[in-house]
């Protein structure tokens, strides 16, 4: 074979390789379709099924890799520990994590980031879920929802350790650890030393949540809370935490005027939609 003939024969090579390329494309695109059509559908196996054909076809569309992982979630169960369920849940982080690595637009950063977070949220497994809620973050300093997750985690970490403390000493939910008791004393020096981090961290965090979104009633809810848990682990210190548990019913009365303002706006948005029949 000549020279001409070898250059001819590669050519073609490389002109049905750009075609077939071409057209697990147009077929990847056509699986993303109607994945997304079973998806909306709420036939979710067969969605699943379309986005795993369309990542095969074309591993760059990452759109198809965020339908993936969302149709992983919509099948995956809070709370329940079984070995399929935490494999979806894994499913859907694994995606998500590719989408992440691609370097997408932010927006799909954002919420592949928020997406692993949730499923790690839901897995108890907080400081995974925290990584990816301040990636988020960085990545969208002005969005308060990751502040307040983040706020939410950190109480969570603490309230449970502490009330199992609680139980052991055989107190009541109501009672704060007291200093004048010996064992209680030491429970409160403990639980001090392991959960400050966690509990300043959490006040800052849903500090800037409500800051980012100033009628953020759920985030002073658990403000409310934050600071109770800093209140019950002062120890010796009756002064500060007097003042915790003043700036604790200080959230609570701002919960409750952000929340009652929002149901006056939504009723006289629903009075104004209706039209009186003066016939």
């Amino acid at each position: 074979m000549n020279k001409t003939a070898k250059l001819i024969t590669l050519a073609a090579a490389l002109l049905a390789l750009f075609f077939s390329m071409g057209c697990d494309k147009l077929r990847a695109r056509d699986q993303l379709n109607k994945g997304v059509e079973s998806y909306k559908n709420n036939h979710y196996e067969q969605a699943i099924d379309h986005f795993q054909d369309a990542v095969r076809l074309d591993p760059g569309l990452i759109n198809a890799r965020m339908y993936l992982a969302t149709a992983y979630v919509s099948q995956y169960i809070p709370g329940v520990d079984s070995p399929d369920n935490l494999r979806t849940a894994q499913q859907a982080i694994d995606e998500y994590q590719r989408v992440i690595d691609a370097n997408p637009a932010r927006e799909q950063k954002v919420n592949s980031a928020k997406g692993i977070a949730y499923l790690y949220l839901n897995e108890k497994k907080w400081d995974d879920a925290k990584k990816y809620y301040r990636m988020a973050s960085d990545l969208d300093p002005n969005d308060p929802e990751p502040y307040y997750s983040v706020g939410v985690i950190d109480w969570t970490a603490c309230y449970q350790p502490r009330m199992e403390e609680r139980a052991k000493l055989g107190m009541r939910p109501e009672e704060n650890l007291n200093p004048k008791n010996k064992d209680q004393k030491k429970v409160c020096e403990e639980l001090k030393e392991k959960n400050s981090p966690a509990i300043q961290e959490g006040i800052d965090s849903l500090n800037k949540g409500i800051q980012l979104r100033p009628d953020y009633d759920d985030a002073m809810a658990y403000l409310n809370l934050m600071y109770r848990e800093k209140a019950d682990v002062e120890c010796d210190d009756l002064s500060a935490r007097a003042e915790d548990l003043k700036t604790a019913d200080h959230w609570v009365d701002e919960t409750l005027r952000v929340k009652k303002a929002k149901a006056e706006k939504a009723a006289q948005n629903s009075a104004g939609g209706i039209t009186v029949d003066q016939k």
